[in-house]
């Protein structure tokens, strides 16, 4: 099992450094991509002239490490996903499987649609409500790379983490903690939650950007809540045949 173990890991960091020296490889492309929300919001704005610009020397080698670092954790994920579902599969038993290996796939699933997401729709707004503020105070814009690319990784890894808290809920509906009936029965206290989870990822305290946030969040809570009723229903059906 050690051995099994030390090389789940060896294979793992084999995949997290290759991504990583494939993007410092191409690193002016996969900036380009990054860049693609700033360049979408100065399309509504004619007059605007923003450039990003360091203010320490060493801030263009920080951002750097931190594309290829977090730009690798995120491509090598699916990877690492893999690699630790065969170092346990042996483990499990076939009811287990039927679990785990669904459950897996449907986290991949729900990260990549909560990061494109973010990637595609609440960056470039979190953008322009800032744009909107320092327009209204006639504050000049000075954005430096440090803080763009931190606000694109925050956000797209907060959303895509937040996206997962449906396949939670299913799970726990799946091992019997929950129940749909229960669930349908918090519909106040989900739609709290989601705000409050929306206010915590987004880092505007602005309300437009946390609704654009918070709306898709409840909407993924009565999915699970649907999910959950219907392997509810599975689940009793199964019991049904056993008995019979």
């Amino acid at each position: 099992h050690l051995e099994d173990l030390r090389w789940t890991l060896v294979k793992s960091a084999i995949k997290f450094v290759a991504f990583a020296v494939l993007i410092g490889v191409g690193l002016k492309q996969f900036n380009e991509v990054l860049l693609w929300p700033l360049h979408s919001v100065r399309e509504g704005y004619a007059d605007l002239t923003l450039e990003l610009g360091t203010t320490s020397i060493m801030e263009a080698f920080t951002v750097v490490i931190q594309m290829c670092f977090m730009g690798a954790l995120i491509l090598s994920a699916p990877f690492v996903l893999f690699f630790i579902g065969q170092f346990v599969a042996p483990a499990l038993r076939d009811e287990e499987m039927k679990l785990v290996l669904p459950a897996c796939g449907a986290a991949l699933v729900l990260f990549l649609i909560g990061a494109c997401f973010s990637f595609f729709l609440l960056v470039p707004s979190t953008m322009r409500v800032s744009l909107e503020i320092n327009e209204l105070f006639g504050f000049t814009q000075r954005w430096t790379p440090s803080a763009y690319y931190g606000l694109v990784i925050w956000l797209v890894l907060g959303v895509g983490a937040a996206f997962e808290f449906p396949l939670l809920i299913v799970i726990l509906i799946k091992l019997g903690m929950l129940t749909a009936r229960r669930l349908r029965g918090w519909w106040r206290q989900a739609l709290l939650v989601s705000y409050i989870v929306a206010a915590i990822v987004t880092p505007t305290p602005d309300p437009v950007t946390q609704t654009l946030l918070a709306l898709p969040l409840y909407g993924l809570y009565w999915l699970a809540v649907l999910v959950g009723g219907r392997v509810e229903k599975t689940r009793a059906r199964a019991v049904v045949d056993d008995d019979l």
